[in-house]
Parts: C-alpha cells; structure tokens; sequence
C-alpha cells in the first residue's frame, strides 16, 4: 500500500510539472521575435458586447508574410472594438483597418526592445521554475504525510528531486532557444 502511494505521488508530481513546461514554453510562444506569428496575438482580448473576449474567439489570425499578421473578423461589426483590443494591448503593432480585415506589420524589434524580450522571457522561465519547485515542495509534503517506511521516503524524496531537476532542465532549454530567437537579427 505505502509503496503503490508514493508511485501515485510521482506519477501525479511528473504530470504536473510536464503541465508547467508545457504552459511556459506556450507563454513563450507569445513573445515577439522578428518574425509574424498568431501567437503573439493570444493575450491580446477585446471588449465584444460588454464581455472580455480572446481575440482568437472573434477573428481568424494568418501570417501570410514573414512580416505581416492578418485579423479576419468573423463578425465586421466588431472590427473596431479589435483594433482597439490590438492598440491597448500594447504589442507595438500598428493596426490598418480596410474594411474587411486589418493588417498588422510587424515592425523589426530594436536592440533595446529585444533585450526587454529577452529579459521578459527569462521571467517567464523564472516563473516556470517557481511553479515546477511548488509542485516538488507539494509532492515531498504528500510523501512525508503518508505512510511510507523511512527509506522509501528518502528514495522517493531523491526521485522527486531528480523529476525536478529535469524539468528545470526543459524550462531552461527553452529558455535558451527562445533567447537566441529573439536577439537573432
């Protein structure tokens, strides 16, 4: 039985801290690089009849150029209220508004802007690391609270420490490639 608890408290720590990788290397996803990508648009959400909604619920979002985003809106009465959602979420886009869709150039970053990148990631990396040590903290509190021999505890204990440090890792790789990206000019 002791045993059978602490591989659930494993199995359940590993799952979660692979969820935490996983949200971070997403939050990267929304950082700005030199090139056009949907994703930067994610945290951008607009007021649509009185609700905060994503954007990506109201309009389809293309990267047909390498430094160009298109917002298609699925209903045109909405365009403005989109353009205004752009605008106040502050991603140093400049929408163009044509009537049926609006064109977002995506200007080159300057060295200045990709440091702020660069420095953002590493605090979603940071971040990430936090959530992956909470859940380590969580998992060697389950094991300590059950009824597990002494040394399985122990080993358990050095397991989930081992769990972590590989996850770190990951965040830490990622971390890494997002930072050569974003200074790549």
């Amino acid at each position: 039985m002791a045993a059978e608890t602490v591989t659930d408290i494993l199995a359940s720590t590993k799952e979660r801290m692979k969820k935490s990788v996983d949200s971070t290397r997403h939050d990267f996803t929304s950082l700005r690089t030199g090139r056009a990508n949907p994703a930067l648009l994610d945290r951008v959400v607009v007021n649509y009849y009185g609700a905060p909604t994503p954007l990506k619920q109201l309009a389809s979002i293309g990267a047909p150029e390498p430094r160009l985003l298109t917002v298609t809106p699925f209903d045109k009465s909405a365009m403005k209220e989109i353009e205004k959602g752009i605008s106040d979420a502050d991603l140093g886009f400049n929408p163009a508004n044509d009537g049926v869709m609006i064109r977002l150039p995506v200007p080159d970053l300057t060295e200045d802007r990709r440091k702020d990148m660069v420095k953002l990631a590493r605090k979603m990396a940071e971040d990430g690391r936090i959530a992956v040590r909470n859940i380590r903290r969580d998992a060697i509190s389950d094991i300590e609270k059950g009824d597990a021999t002494e040394d399985e505890a122990r080993r358990a204990e050095a397991e989930v420490q081992k769990v972590t440090d590989e996850h770190v890792a990951l965040i830490d790789a990622a971390l890494k490639s997002k930072e050569a990206e974003v200074m790549e000019v």
